[in-house]
């Protein structure tokens, strides 16, 4: 199992730092109960805790969660990032579902071009349990977050969290916590609005977020989204029926707010993994300002813009799809094109890769060129939407005609949220460079990204910044 540093967990517990809230759990041998740092129940005897570094971990090993700071509602854990990319596909997987309904590890191994006890110790090495535990664990957490701040139906939870049915949600939930699920609803709430579910997504601080706002409201394509001062509001599809999801922030207590109308309940569990990804709220700004800080031309940006988050995208293909579009034109051009697009298809959304193919680009600021490129996409975009090696999945999106590598690294740093990969010879790095003084050329560029490993993104984003 990865190791915990024990004094150093200790001192965040006692100090109750949020920057390592989800990063390891306190459990402790004299309650039985696991924690999250800033819990604030009175601090443990250093002799009676055991550190883990995954809920899943605490959990296998028989203590069960707080009901005070309740560790379903912490940040993921971020032990694996920058480690082993092979884990962090493993968990996308995972998040879409690879081992609910009896599915086996044995076909999630192979999807990843591994052996089953290959990513078992992988798991159990960076995570202190196996893929089923994981999977099982991030079930119950999901559910236990649904049965207390919302009014869903037991039965529709345990579904929507990937149980094929109630009796097997109750069995696991009852094992894992002690009681029955039934037991988080007797506390009365609010009723609300039976059509609008609220959601919390607690993160790591500090969290840049009207630096995150300003980067999509320069990318903005109404009227599929809407970004204003201090929100972002998105238009959403599922099954036929059209939602949205509305961001805000409350920083006072270090998380975003998401408000969900008209959306399936089905679909909750997917939209709340969208959502992790688009805000990249699991990321751990203190590992990579330690990593970054390397780079002493990065410093100061540091400094001015702590907490930087990677815009990651609400749907891989919109994002290849604007992409492309936006090759050697500017962001406003790109997004004027984007917006006819969404026009000419008429749905009031992102068009999905079949309504790329059947409907006509002509006339719409495309090259002819560019329109194959598009079409091509969206006919071969099943088979690029998986989980695989880094460099397979950016040799199979350049094997496209009209895809080169800077179109390819965007989209996977964007789409698949890869935190070591960067929009190679980009024009707009090149110029972050000569503003801050420094040699700008493509050789430069490259050398000096190899001071921000592995988190080349989000030095990339801090040039973009400058």
């Amino acid at each position: 199992m990865k190791h915990l540093d024990q004094n150093i967990c200790y001192q965040a517990l006692k100090t109750r730092d949020a920057r390592f809230d989800g990063r390891f759990f306190t459990a402790v041998s004299s309650t039985g109960i696991f924690c999250r740092p800033i819990c604030p129940a009175t601090t443990p005897k250093q002799e009676n805790c055991t550190f883990y570094p995954s809920a899943s971990a605490a959990l296998s090993a028989g203590y069960r969660p707080c009901l005070r700071c309740r560790p379903e509602t912490a940040p993921n854990s971020a032990a694996w990032l920058g480690t082993e990319a092979v884990v962090k596909r493993a968990l996308r997987l995972i998040e879409q579902g690879a081992l609910d309904d009896g599915q086996s590890v044995t076909a999630l191994a192979a999807s990843l071009g591994i052996g089953e006890r290959h990513l078992r110790r992988l798991f159990n090495d960076h995570l202190g349990a196996g893929p089923k535990q994981i999977a099982q664990t991030r079930r119950l957490m999901f559910a236990k977050r649904l049965l207390a701040q919302t009014n869903i139906s037991v039965t529709e939870i345990a579904l929507s969290s990937g149980f094929n049915s109630l009796r097997r949600f109750n069995d696991a939930y009852k094992t894992a916590f002690g009681f029955p699920p039934s037991h988080e609803r007797k506390t009365k709430r609010d009723t609300g609005d039976s059509t609008t579910i609220t959601l919390r997504f607690p993160y790591r601080p500090p969290y840049d977020w009207d630096g995150m706002l300003a980067f999509f409201r320069d990318r903005c394509l109404e009227p599929v989204e809407e970004v204003s001062e201090d929100t972002y509001r998105r238009i959403v599809r599922f099954d036929g029926q059209v939602g949205d999801i509305t961001l805000r922030h409350e920083p006072a207590k270090n998380r975003l707010v998401a408000q969900l109308t008209n959306i399936p309940v089905p679909y909750v569990r997917d939209v709340s993994v969208r959502i992790r990804r688009l805000f990249d709220i699991d990321a751990d700004p203190q590992a990579i300002q330690q990593g970054l800080s390397s780079d002493p031309a990065l410093q100061p940006l540091i400094k001015a813009h702590p907490g930087l988050r990677l815009p990651g995208a609400w749907d891989g293909f919109e994002i290849a799809v604007r992409a492309i579009i936006g090759q050697q034109i500017s962001v406003k051009g790109a997004r004027t094109i984007c917006k006819r697009v969404i026009e000419r298809v008429n749905c009031g959304i992102f068009p999905t890769p079949v309504e790329i193919c059947s409907h006509s680009l002509d006339g719409l600021g495309l090259t002819q060129r560019r329109i194959n490129t598009l079409k091509n996409l969206a006919a071969h975009w099943q088979e690029l939407d998986v989980a695989k090696p880094l460099e397979n999945s950016i040799a199979d999106l350049c094997a496209l005609p009209g895809i080169g590598p800077w179109t390819a690294h965007y989209i996977l740093m964007r789409a698949f949220s890869e935190p070591d990969i960067y929009p190679v010879q980009d024009l707009g790095l090149i110029r972050g460079l000569e503003k801050l003084g420094l040699p700008a050329g493509k050789h430069d560029l490259e050398e000096r990204s190899q001071l921000w490993r592995p988190w080349r993104a989000y030095g990339a984003l801090y040039l973009w910044r400058a």
